[in-house]
């Protein structure tokens, strides 16, 4: 049997099988919760001084069709699917007629720059700072690092993001406090923009490294405390090999495999936005326009968004699932 029937093609199905059930949940709960989003516009349709009853019944026929509402809920499943097949989401209401792949398309450079860069600081730092401290535990710095982590870890997001927002942003103005980008400047590969971009960024990429460090942190430090413990870590100190030797050559690389397979999974992630960081610093990624999206019942962008994620999580797990026997000499293709 071909290693593509024996290894690939189960992981292939499973992975379509999860993108299915997944999608298939994100279609449902919105359609069970007791939120009605046609009768959401109305009512602040309504408010605004639409009192027309003609009027207000064709709108209602209008956004039930927008929705994908019409019909029973089969029927409503089948159209979800022959359209989304062809990658049409429908229009956003919040923003509409801008459809929702567009919006999507929009905000997602700018969620995907912020998490990329954090994500993986964050997981270099963790990793670093974790296993020095698991290593050299005995030592007065690290014992130190140890305990300004934990004081920090346990920190909110929210609360992560306020407090950097009040510092750097209105007490002392090294920062911008919202956006992405300057006003008025033109985007392009030039040094004005990508200085504008950075230094708009800086902040909200700064919370949620912070925040995700002090997890690899506990976790890498966790999985040194165990391979320490080993007994090939053991015979290496008794052989009197160097330290650093045995902290990079044994402990660090018996501890990757799992932080490796964290990263991926955490990368996989990063298409469902950082909604709390990207609210408080009003920047225009995924996260942002999924708060308003459900804050403003536009169902049709809280699916869009739901599925990217989990396309992004279950593509993220196939990759290391397929990888793995590359990764760790102890899995074999079978």
């Amino acid at each position: 049997m071909s290693l593509f029937k024996r290894y690939i093609l189960p992981r292939i199905i499973q992975w379509i099988v999860v993108i299915f059930v997944g999608t298939t949940v994100v279609f449902l709960v919105p359609r069970l919760s007791p939120m009605d989003p046609v009768q959401t516009t109305l009512s602040s349709m309504s408010s605004l001084g639409m009192a027309n009853p003609e009027a207000i019944r064709q709108m209602e026929e209008v956004l039930m069709d927008l929705y994908g509402l019409r019909g029973t809920l089969l029927q409503q499943y089948l159209r979800f699917w022959s359209y989304l097949l062809k990658g049409d989401l429908g229009p956003s209401l919040v923003m509409f007629p801008a459809p929702v792949i567009s919006v999507i398309g929009t905000a997602m450079p700018w969620t995907i720059g912020l998490m990329l860069v954090s994500t993986i600081l964050a997981w270099l730092l963790g990793i670093a700072l974790g296993t020095l401290t698991g290593y050299f535990a005995d030592k007065t710095w690290a014992k130190i690092l140890d305990a300004v982590i934990m004081c920090i870890y346990p920190i909110p997001n929210y609360i992560m993001a306020l407090m950097l927002l009040f510092l750097f942003a209105y007490t002392f103005p090294l920062f911008p406090f919202s956006g992405a980008a300057g006003i008025g400047i033109k985007p392009g590969f030039n040094r004005v923009f990508i200085g504008s971009v950075l230094k708009h960024g800086f902040l909200p990429a700064l919370s949620m490294i912070l925040i995700t460090t002090g997890w690899r942190f506990i976790s890498q430090r966790a999985l040194v405390t165990n391979v320490i413990g080993s007994d090939h870590v053991q015979y290496a100190e008794l052989a009197a090999l160097p330290r650093r030797k045995i902290m990079l050559n044994y402990v660090f690389r018996d501890t990757l495999l799992p932080q490796t397979t964290d990263l991926a999974l955490s990368l996989g992630s990063i298409f469902g936005g950082a909604l709390i960081t990207e609210f408080v610093f009003s920047y225009p990624g995924l996260g942002q326009i999924l708060y308003t999206a459900i804050l403003q019942g536009d169902f049709n962008v809280i699916v869009g968004v739901s599925i990217f994620s989990i396309v992004g999580i279950a593509t993220a797990a196939l990759l290391i699932d397929l990888l793995y026997p590359l990764l760790d000499p102890r899995v074999r293709y079978h």
